[in-house]
């Protein structure tokens, strides 16, 4: 496996401790739309939270969630959707970024609730 997967894995991984450590219900792992995913589903009290994780390996070229590009969001958006109307839910849907860099052992880990609203 390419390092860059590993380090993705490690950081999907820290993302749901934390969220679960935060209280949300994590449902779904790496679901996948078409040729599109969503990192982490879960929920928050009434809200199905869409989860994009960045992690990446230093700040060199930026915070991770600059990552998220409004293609991105789109494409997270539509598998959303997709999710929701699979499922026959009834939610309130929001998009948060869980935001990871490594520096060499440690790591910063930042939860972005409502990162982004694809549907405005």
């Amino acid at each position: 496996m390419a390092e860059h997967n590993k380090l993705g894995e490690k950081g999907e991984e820290l993302a749901a401790g934390y969220l679960a450590s935060e209280g949300y219900e994590i449902v779904e792992r790496n679901w996948r739309y078409d040729r599109w995913e969503i990192d982490i589903i879960a929920r928050k009290g009434h809200q199905l939270c869409i989860v994009e994780v960045k992690t990446r390996s230093g700040d060199l070229f930026g915070e991770p969630e600059e990552g998220v590009t409004p293609r991105k969001e789109r494409f997270l958006a539509a598998a959303a959707d997709h999710y929701i109307r699979e499922r026959d839910l009834d939610v309130e849907v929001r998009f948060d970024i869980v935001s990871i860099v490594f520096h060499g052992k440690r790591h910063e880990l930042k939860l972005i609730a409502d990162a982004f609203y694809p549907f405005a």
